[in-house]
């Protein structure tokens, strides 16, 4: 058993979630086939903030694309590497391909992310498309057969933040969200443990524009696996529309839970702006909006400054009132995105080494900050880092 397992043995992904959302004002109930899900109770009353920060008894540990700061992201080897080191879900972003295969990587535009640019064959597939209301020029996933993105590998995104991940450029090919579930099942009967899967469903409404709607296809994969019967199981996105859409289709038939994302508070949902709507994810974020995202959600996931942000000097300042009203509304708030390197931390956490190098320490002091705001759950980059520091938590060691 690993450092820090002994503590999770016995309780599950799926028990952590139900306690903290019995804590948020949720009632489970039974469903068909054994399985729970969580329906929206009246609205509790203010609580205080001592009970605001034990309200996650186990905060979960959300591997962000796997364990992308150690190994290229959407690899198996990245999903590896999460479960080893202690992530509770592991997230899987689903673009789609020209024959309906919906595929692991976390945008459409796969020029960054694969090495499409090596391959000649393809060269007259680099175009330019407005994709959510921004223009890219680049490959994208919706141009080529499964069998076709087959023949690309997987490189590293960031290439001069993680040397170490750009050397092993070409050695991880492409994953369908099937083989993902598969790949999951087969290393939680390994493990011994419950990997939850929190895919994240990608450009809906683009998708849908073009004739390959991604929602009844992901629907269609739960009832082909078993795994996802009983696994636990979070689907995510930055829209609105096909959060609502899963949230009637499930109609409780399965326990996924929903989660909305949250983009930059000027902007808004691309369903909306589609639409021709004004809301914004900063009105979705003020109590009225929280508690319309509560009629067809879960959990709340903004960006981790929108909760604690910076001051101009780059340290962090006081929590804002998001995790406070989240809770009040019955919502789970589970951020994005903690990364190691310097570069992405508050100038508290900082070591004075380079912008790129790895602050490990830093970093496990900035999520336990967050993590003292009451947050209940986060994505992270590295999810070795993510898991002391909830074990730190639970050890009652305070931030520093």
């Amino acid at each position: 058993m690993k450092d820090g397992d002994a503590w999770r043995a016995g309780s599950s992904p799926t028990d952590a979630m139900g306690r903290s959302m019995a804590r948020a004002g949720f009632a489970r109930r039974s469903v068909l086939g054994g399985g729970v899900a969580f329906g929206l109770a009246a609205a509790l009353p203010a609580r205080g903030e001592a009970e605001r920060r034990v309200m996650a008894e186990r905060p979960l540990v959300l591997g962000h694309r796997g364990a992308c700061a150690l190994r290229p992201e959407h690899t198996l080897a990245s999903y590896a590497k999460a479960i080893e080191d202690g992530a509770d879900y592991l997230e899987p972003d689903l673009v789609i391909s020209r024959d309906g295969a919906l595929v692991v990587r976390h945008e459409n535009n796969i020029a960054e992310t694969t090495d499409v640019a090596r391959h000649p064959a393809f060269a007259g597939r680099r175009t330019e498309k407005i994709i959510d209301g921004t223009r890219q020029v680049g490959w994208f996933a919706e141009d080529f057969t499964l069998a076709e993105l087959k023949t690309l590998r997987a490189i590293e995104r960031l290439p001069r933040i993680r040397p170490g991940n750009a050397a092993m450029d070409g050695r991880f090919g492409l994953v369908t969200w099937e083989e993902m579930v598969d790949f999951t099942a087969a290393q939680a009967r390994e493990s011994g443990r419950e990997i939850g899967l929190i895919p994240e469903l990608k450009h809906s409404t683009y998708f849908a524009s073009i004739g390959l709607p991604l929602e009844d296809r992901f629907l269609a994969s739960l009832d082909r696996h078993a795994y996802l019967a009983r696994a636990p199981l979070v689907i995510q996105s930055f829209e609105t529309a096909n959060l609502r859409h899963i949230h009637a289709k499930l109609d409780h038939r399965h326990p996924a839970r929903l989660m909305q994302l949250i983009d930059d508070p000027a902007g808004r949902p691309a369903d909306i702006a589609k639409a021709g709507g004004s809301l914004t994810y900063r009105r979705m974020m003020e109590p009225e909006g929280l508690a319309e995202i509560a009629a067809y959600a879960d959990i709340l996931s903004p960006s981790m400054r929108s909760l604690v942000p910076l001051r101009p000097d780059g340290t962090l300042d006081s929590p804002t009132a998001v995790i406070a009203d989240a809770h009040h509304a019955g919502l789970l708030v589970m951020p994005y995105t903690f990364r190691p390197e310097n570069l992405f931390l508050a100038a508290d956490f900082r070591d004075g080494g380079p912008s790129e190098a790895r602050n490990p320490a830093g970093s496990i002091a900035e999520i336990g900050a967050y993590l003292a705001a009451g947050i209940d759950g986060f994505f992270t980059d590295d999810p070795a880092l993510g898991r002391t520091a909830v074990e730190r938590l639970r050890d009652g060691a305070r931030p520093t």
